[in-house]
């Protein structure tokens, strides 16, 4: 207790530069949230451009980029700081976002994505870890949702900026209006992020970097992914070429919690982390959130683009009622937590309504009601919502705040990594519920290993009678099936929640992190 107690301090004042920090990392997070979302109404145009076929790895090489170096950012924030990580993220943000708009074919646009993907993941660690260092946990929940607010603006207009672009036949600006906002972010972060780094010969710090550790995660996530993406699509489920990277990809993840345990002298998920109910309770819903959100961003859009003739503009505001209404939520979280000192109420209600939400988006048709559709959307956007700032609770609480950036990285990496499964088991679903259903005639337009639903959904407008509304009854019943796999998936979140234990929120920031011009002290503390 003392120990924690000569490494923390109260939280700095709310002066001009601590708002200035606060924009300077806002701006990033809408920046990822436009790319993360923006691509998914695009994508028709896309394929259909690049002659391409494989749209579920445009997606999952994103998440996946963003996956990666997560668990290696925590480490390099706190050799190099703050600062020049972030600023790195936003570099290779930037040159990802260029290799993307000049795309000639799929596989330069997947390596763009990826490269995109690797600053995106950085950037949401380091947003959290820096939040950490500013604010104490019971008053962050306020200021994540003020980045909750950045993530629903951009979220909610990445897909209408996309669909618009698209349909102008103009999408690469999608990836190039991202380079002068980088350079915008950028200036704003060297000028206003400056915050302290603990003194260490460089070759003391460098090895506390777990290299195997990130090595074994980086390999087994990567193993996941390919298995998921190619399973029901590129080869059968009972292909060799799709269970042995499964199999080899979980294999590697319990090596990496063997080794974590037992052989890393300086864990990227120290065992305490993971040992403490309440916390292992958080990060599994904190997983199961992430990989919720995912799905129905993604994939909102296909059912009124198929179903309801929309258009890729259009789609993008037919799903306003999930993107709308988590910010606002997250924000009266935060609010109500840091009032009452309790989160568990609000993360119980979160879960019910993220059930129902998403069971009751399962009954909707090809003719459903499109203002049924939009407040399904509302009670799954307000769950997750208050999901999304309320994890970081029974993660936190149980740790000393010292212990903040290794926390947060892990439950960065695992929200991002749950947007890897959301994308692809939403996909894989898909695919295999079109293949199942749609009318052979029509299905025999795509050649064999085709990724049926982006590829035929520009076609189904020009479709005669009936066979329209056969495709159309198709798209809606794979739909459907996607919405009930997601809830079920939802009930382990709900039965995750009942572990958590009240805990009180700690009123202190770690002091080696604070703000070199001194507002990290509390007035009269030591220096």
């Amino acid at each position: 207790m003392d120990l924690v107690h000569e490494r923390t301090t109260a939280a700095p004042k709310r002066d001009w530069m601590f708002w200035c920090i606060i924009l300077s990392l806002f701006i990033p997070t809408l920046l990822t949230a436009v790319e993360l979302t923006g691509i998914g109404t695009a994508l028709p145009v896309i394929v259909n451009d690049l002659n391409g076929s494989q749209f579920v790895w445009v997606g999952s090489a994103y998440t996946l980029g963003a996956t990666a170096l997560l668990p290696f950012c925590g480490g390099l924030a706190q050799i190099f700081g703050r600062r020049i990580v972030m600023l790195l993220a936003l570099l290779l943000f930037s040159i990802g976002s260029a290799v993307a708009g000049a795309s000639t074919s799929m596989g330069m646009l997947i390596a763009g994505r990826t490269v995109q993907g690797l600053g995106g993941g950085a950037i949401t660690a380091l947003v959290q870890i820096i939040l950490a260092d500013l604010v104490p946990l019971l008053e962050r929940g306020t200021f994540n949702g003020l980045m909750a607010l950045a993530w629903t603006v951009g979220g909610g207009s990445g897909p209408v900026i996309g669909g618009a672009l698209a349909q102008r036949g103009q999408w690469r600006w999608l990836f190039y209006l991202n380079l002068p906002i980088c350079g915008l972010s950028a200036l704003l972060v060297a000028f206003c992020l400056r915050l302290r780094t603990p003194e260490a010969p460089l070759r003391e710090k460098l090895k506390t970097m777990d290299l195997i550790g990130n090595a074994i995660i980086v390999g087994s996530s990567t193993a996941v992914v390919i298995g998921l993406s190619w399973g029901g699509v590129q080869y059968a489920w009972s292909s060799a070429r799709v269970l042995v990277p499964l199999i080899l990809g979980l294999l590697g993840f319990i090596v990496f919690g063997v080794y974590e345990a037992y052989g890393a002298s300086h864990p990227i998920v120290p065992t305490f982390l993971v040992t403490n109910r309440t916390a292992l309770s958080g990060y599994i819903q904190n997983f199961i959130m992430g990989l919720l959100m995912a799905g129905l961003s993604y994939w909102l859009p296909v059912y009124f683009q198929a179903c309801k003739d929309a258009s890729p503009t259009a789609s993008g505001v037919d799903a306003f009622g999930l993107s709308f209404t988590i910010s606002p939520s997250s924000i009266i979280t935060g609010i109500t937590v840091q009032a009452t000192h309790a989160y568990r109420p609000q993360m119980w209600l979160a879960w019910v309504l993220m059930l129902l939400g998403t069971g009751l988006l399962s009954s909707l048709s090809a003719d459903g009601s499109r203002a049924q559709a939009y407040g399904f959307q509302v009670l799954a956007g307000i769950g997750i919502g208050i999901v999304y700032v309320a994890a970081y609770f029974p993660v936190l609480a149980p740790i000393p705040v010292r212990q903040s950036t290794p926390a947060l990285s892990f439950h960065t990496f695992l929200r991002n990594f749950a947007q890897v499964w959301g994308v692809t088991i939403g996909g894989a679903v898909l695919q295999n519920e079109l293949t199942r259903r749609l009318p052979p005639a029509f299905l025999a337009r795509f050649p064999q290993g085709t990724e049926v639903a982006f590829a035929a959904i520009p076609l189904v407008h020009g479709l005669p009678q009936p066979l329209r509304d056969d495709v159309r009854a198709a798209f809606a019943g794979a739909m459907a099936v996607v919405w009930q796999v997601l809830a079920g998936i939802g009930g382990i979140g709900l039965f995750a929640s009942l572990m958590m234990k009240a805990l009180p929120l700690h009123t202190e920031v770690d002091r080696d992190y604070g703000r070199k011009d001194g507002q990290g002290k509390s007035e009269g503390s030591e220096a």
